[in-house]
Formats: C-alpha cells, sequence, structure tokens
C-alpha cells in the first residue's frame, strides 16, 4: 500500500485531503508545520507528498528544494495563489504537479495515482536499464540496490555522495568541471555553490578510496575538475 505525505497548515483542508485518499486506499500522515513536514519528509519513506505553498515555519517552496536534493519521490504542489509566476517556481523547483484551490479532492487523489504509477514505471525502466553491479579496482557498486563496497567493506553513502558516485562512475574518464557537477547533481536552482562539490568529493575520497590522499579512483585534473579513473 501506498504512503502519501500531506503537509497542509489548514486542518479541515489537510483532513479532507487525508479522507478521500485514504477511501481509494492510501496510507497518509498529515503534518500541519512546514519545518515538522520537512523533517517527517526526510525521516519518513513516501510514495508521494501534497506540499501546500504557503506554510508557517518554512514554506512549500523550500520544502521542495529541500526534499529534491535527498529525495526522488512525487511532489504535488497545492495553493490557493492564481499566479504563474508561482506555477513555474514550483515546478521549477522541481515539483511533479500543481494545484489551485479550490480543486475536487477526487482530482487530487486522480493526480496522486498516477504521478506514482508513472514515478513507479520510470523507476523499472531504470532498473533494466542498470548494470547488476560496476566493478572498478577496490570499488563495486550495486546501482539498483544503492549499496556501495570497498575491498569487501560495505561503504555507508548519503543520497548526494551515492548520486555523485555514480554520475561519475557512469561516465569514466570524463572530465567534469565543478559547476557541471553542482548542475548535474544539485541542480541549477539548488542553494549552494561549487564549494559543495569538493567537501562532497573529499568525503567520498575518503571511504571509498584505499588511501584518500592518493586517490586512484576520483582524480582531480587541476584547473579543470574531476573525473573517474579507470586506466
Amino acid at each position: 500500500m501506498s504512503t502519501v505525505l500531506i503537509i497542509e497548515d489548514d486542518s479541515l483542508i489537510a483532513d479532507l485531503e487525508r479522507d478521500y485518499l485514504e477511501a481509494a486506499g492510501f496510507d497518509v500522515v498529515v503534518e500541519l508545520n512546514g519545518e515538522s513536514g520537512l523533517r517527517q519528509a526526510l525521516a519518513g519513506s513516501y510514495d508521494a507528498m501534497v506540499l501546500d505553498v504557503m506554510l508557517p515555519g518554512k514554506s512549500g517552496f523550500d520544502i521542495c528544494r529541500e526534499v529534491r536534493k535527498e529525495l526522488n519521490l512525487p511532489v504535488i504542489m497545492v495553493t490557493a495563489r492564481k499566479e504563474d509566476v508561482d506555477k513555474i517556481r514550483g515546478l521549477g523547483l522541481g515539483a511533479d504537479d500543481y494545484l489551485v484551490k479550490p480543486f475536487s479532492p477526487a482530482e487530487l487523489v486522480a493526480r496522486v495515482k498516477a504521478h506514482i504509477q508513472i514515478h513507479e514505471r520510470l523507476l523499472e525502466q531504470k532498473k533494466e536499464r542498470l548494470p547488476r553491479s560496476i566493478d572498478i579496482r577496490n570499488l563495486t557498486i550495486y546501482p539498483e540496490e544503492r549499496r556501495v563496497f570497498s575491498s569487501g567493506k560495505k561503504v555507508g553513502l548519503t543520497n548526494k555522495e551515492f548520486e555523485l558516485l555514480m554520475f561519475l562512475a557512469e561516465n569514466p574518464n570524463i572530465v567534469f568541471s565543478k559547476d557541471t557537477i553542482f548542475d548535474r547533481i544539485w541542480g541549477m536552482d539548488a542553494a549552494g555553490n561549487t564549494a559543495t562539490v569538493t567537501v562532497h568529493i573529499n568525503r567520498l575520497r575518503e571511504k571509498v578510496e584505499e588511501d584518500p590522499a592518493n586517490p586512484r579512483l576520483i582524480g582531480t585534473v587541476w584547473g579543470a575538475g574531476y573525473r573517474f579513473r579507470i586506466d
């Protein structure tokens, strides 16, 4: 059974959305505050999120930006504001859909179902394309299970560390600038700068290199960027 997280400060609207989604067979968790909603999103395991824009504590736009850094799930934003600029901003931050209040609860259920189905199909297609494992020197990556082993020992990586490692490993011997890596892993609209790339590269080296001070896998090309070395 799929689980949906609702982040909505209007308890009447949240209860209505929950009733319709539960009637359609979904498990539902409701948060009425932006900050607690973000914590719940990052701590839990959800198949979709219904996210209000105007929230106390942290806006829906901020939540969407933070969630997209760590999670891959359908995000449907809802708001009473009808301006196109808000819709464009929400979709630009990674939302999958956008509903303007008042809307039919039945329409919300239909959109949640559709986006979960699309998301599941895309994941299955991606799994079919993924190799069972990537083996390079002391490193073994299992893309489907998102597991990494270095010299036979399991390595614990954050979501962004894993995405960065996969991006480099799937494009061996190609030099990528810090700007390119930041845009591909964090997104062009993400907060932060290329210093984030340096920090994550160093963390990866500490975790996957046999000698982080003299990396053999993730090499620095001075003045250009980084490359994943297989030669």
